[in-house]
């Protein structure tokens, strides 16, 4: 068996999250009379005792990993998710954090093997609106700029039957420009799902295939803001993940033009009168029935409140923590209603993928430019599986 780098030990628990204590738990150490269960897992660290491969299956297991990594000369580079948009104001498990990092990593690696089939094929051209705009020309210019490109109508997206609808008519037109997008919230287990609170989305910039990830334990309202969101990342030419209260310059920006987009200004002065009173409770079922009528969130709508000066920041915070622990609930009693039952493993697959990436993907593997393990890799399931997965509709539920 190959000698095993103890710092890669090391490297893949502290990524995980854990402490020796608690991966020392996870691993199922235990203490005997001279020895503890953390000083067994620490002998492995330290290099005094070599892992045993079933032991590095565990590890795997526990830390996330694939077995390989294991076998690696000297730990990795923590992954480049370009910037940290995020202004977050809960601690935040160094767990998720690395969640996050293995997400990152997994579509950045799903991305170069699309993007080197796609020049491959010699049909590929560079996408023009990847960092075309700068900040200094206006939120108004950028919203009317990719509603234009992506032929984007308001009042088609408003006319949506179901919000549902709404957000895979706005996926459609951001997709046909050559963006793909993918919902994940977790690493393919519910065991390690992220809160929106924690990340809501992100994207990687790319001339030839730029991705964005959308938190998909957010609610469709959310989503859509949240796509909207990194496509001005995009037009801007900017990797990075957004989440939590958006205080930096870029995270304001690209939320303003999103909500440009959704709703303009001249719908708010309008629609919308903030009563002249101090009853939240009253606010919030103005703005619930306003963003209802819109397609929007009511955590979208208060922003905006807050941008034109309509409301302080900490009505604004009040409202938004409101919003937040009613949703919440929802999601809450939702999960208890799913577990009776839900719909078909492959119909949600193709609803996280999305069609771009789906049909993309399908086109490869006929012209035999990726072979079905790596179509596979870059739809993130199983080779076995990628038969059964284009054996559907085509279309992305």
């Amino acid at each position: 068996m190959p000698n095993i780098n103890p710092k890669i030990l090391i490297w893949a628990r502290e990524t995980a999250g854990f402490s020796v204590e608690q991966a020392a738990r996870k691993l199922q150490f235990k203490d005997t009379k001279t020895t503890t269960a953390t000083q067994k897992l620490s002998a492995y660290e330290n290099g005094k005792q070599p892992p045993s491969r079933t032991l590095l299956v565990r590890m795997a297991k526990q830390y996330r990993r694939p077995l390989l990594a294991f076998y690696l000369p000297s730990p990795p580079r923590k992954a480049d998710r370009g910037e940290d948009y995020r202004t977050l104001s809960m601690d935040i498990d160094p767990a998720e954090e690395a969640i996050i990092d293995a997400l990152v990593r997994s579509i950045e690696a799903r991305q170069g093997i699309l993007k080197e089939a796609l020049l491959s094929e010699g049909d590929a051209e560079k996408l023009p609106f990847i960092g075309a705009y700068s900040m200094e020309r206006g939120v108004a210019g950028l919203a009317r700029e990719i509603s234009s490109t992506a032929g984007f109508d308001l009042g088609e997206y408003r006319a949506a039957a179901t919000q549902n609808d709404a957000f895979k008519y706005l996926r459609a037109r951001m997709e046909n420009l050559g963006i793909f997008t993918l919902l994940a919230g977790n690493l393919g287990s519910h065991h390690t799902k992220l809160d929106p609170g924690v990340f809501r989305g992100f994207a990687l910039s790319d001339e030839i295939a730029p991705f964005i990830v959308i938190n998909d334990q957010d609610a469709k309202t959310a989503q859509c803001f949240t796509l909207l969101h990194e496509v001005a990342h995009l037009w801007l030419g900017v990797t990075g993940i957004s989440g939590g209260t958006g205080e930096r310059r870029i995270e304001r920006f690209c939320n303003d033009v999103a909500s440009e987009i959704l709703l303009p200004d001249s719908d708010m002065q309008r629609d919308l009168r903030v009563p002249g009173t101090s009853d939240n409770q009253r606010l919030m079922g103005l703005i619930d029935e306003f963003a209802r009528q819109k397609k929007v969130s009511s955590g979208m709508v208060a922003y905006r409140l807050l941008r034109r000066g309509a409301i302080e920041q900490s009505r604004f915070e009040t409202l938004t923590e409101m919003f937040h622990k009613r949703w919440e609930d929802s999601r809450s009693r939702e999960q208890k209603q799913k577990k009776d039952g839900g719909p078909d493993y492959y119909v949600v697959q193709r609803s996280r993928l999305g069609n771009a990436l789906l049909n993309t993907a399908q086109r490869m593997l006929a012209s035999k430019e990726l072979s079905t393990t790596q179509v596979g890799t870059v739809l993130g399931v199983r080779a076995l599986k990628v038969g059964n997965l284009f054996s559907g509709d085509g279309q992305a539920a």
